[in-house]
């Protein structure tokens, strides 16, 4: 394979390359998501929102109008109304704010949005992806979003006088925070300790799940059979499998031997030095064999500390 050879979709994404220590000491790969893709996530969530509410507000409309050709008088419907009032501001905050906690503290870390141009939200230190975290990067998004728009909505108009102006500015800092720093985070990615990175595929091409040990059964180097019971692989889950498979497809042998490592020194195996790949392509297909069982029958295992 020439590998001086590349696309340009292949020469964007090195420059957004970057490899992290998990707090496990394994070296993880990631690409940063591109602006352009993130912009295009937040427009598609926005308009899930926003078509959301208008059903939602157009259901409670047409019930509020019904109740009312029922009593004949929107003075008597008194508890029903209140009712109908509060259940639709409650839906308003949490279309507002629960929509993206929601969906990112979620095992898949993103909104529709973001899965459909392929991100996902993840944690800089390579670790697990906190709901403390998600809660605090969608906390600025006011600041970060809505502060800025209405102040350069009603900056023209003189509103504020220069102190309008000065604030305007200001907070045009954090939405522009993102165009002028590398990795593309926002202000609340910053505090919070996350970044937005693209999605890792889900499925190994064929030849990758059936070389070495994963088809021979054992190692020609080392003798030793690779087969698995079941707390060994119950120790691991689709997170750290999605982990396995980047390693797998990224063949760095130093990044092999220290996963192969970490597998063994977590599940008590010791399999020899020198056939590192056939134990974790045993162990993929393994596990992911066990996963894929598990789902087919409703039960999922998102991470290692589910």
């Amino acid at each position: 394979m020439n590998r001086s050879a590349s696309t340009p979709y292949e020469a964007a994404s090195a420059k957004r390359r970057r490899t992290v220590v998990t707090p496990e000491g394994i070296a993880l790969p990631f690409i940063v998501g591109a602006r352009s893709a993130r912009a295009g996530a937040l427009i598609i969530d926005y308009l899930i929102i926003t078509m959301t509410v208008v059903a939602v507000s157009l259901l409670l409309g047409w019930t509020f109008s019904g109740l009312i050709d029922r009593v004949g008088d929107a003075e008597n419907l008194g508890g029903a109304a209140e009712f109908i009032f509060i259940a639709y501001i409650i839906f308003l905050f949490l279309a507002r704010y629960g929509y993206f906690l929601a969906f990112e503290m979620g095992p898949r870390g993103a909104t529709p949005g973001k899965r459909l141009v392929g991100l996902r939200v993840a944690a800089r230190d390579g670790g697990r992806l906190t709901a403390e975290a998600v809660i605090a990067r969608n906390l600025l998004r006011d600041i970060e979003i809505f502060l800025p728009l209405v102040f350069v909505l009603t900056a023209p108009s003189g509103e504020g006088g220069p102190a309008g102006i000065a604030a305007m500015l200001w907070f045009l800092v954090f939405m522009l925070f993102a165009v002028f720093n590398r990795d593309a985070m926002r202000a609340g990615d910053l505090v919070a300790g996350t970044w937005v990175v693209e999605a890792p595929r889900k499925t190994l091409a064929a030849a990758l799940s059936t070389e070495g040990a994963a088809r021979l059964g054992s190692s020609d180097i080392t003798g030793v059979e690779y087969k698995f019971g079941e707390g060994e692989l119950a120790v691991y889950g689709e997170y750290e499998l999605q982990t396995l498979e980047r390693v797998l497809r990224d063949d760095k042998p130093e990044a092999i031997a220290a996963v192969a490592e970490t597998i063994c020194r977590k599940i008590g195996w010791h399999p020899g030095v020198g056939d590192e790949r056939a134990f974790l392509e045993a162990f993929y297909a393994q596990l992911r064999a066990r996963l894929e069982g598990g789902m087919r029958f409703g039960k999922r295992k998102a991470d290692k500390f589910s």
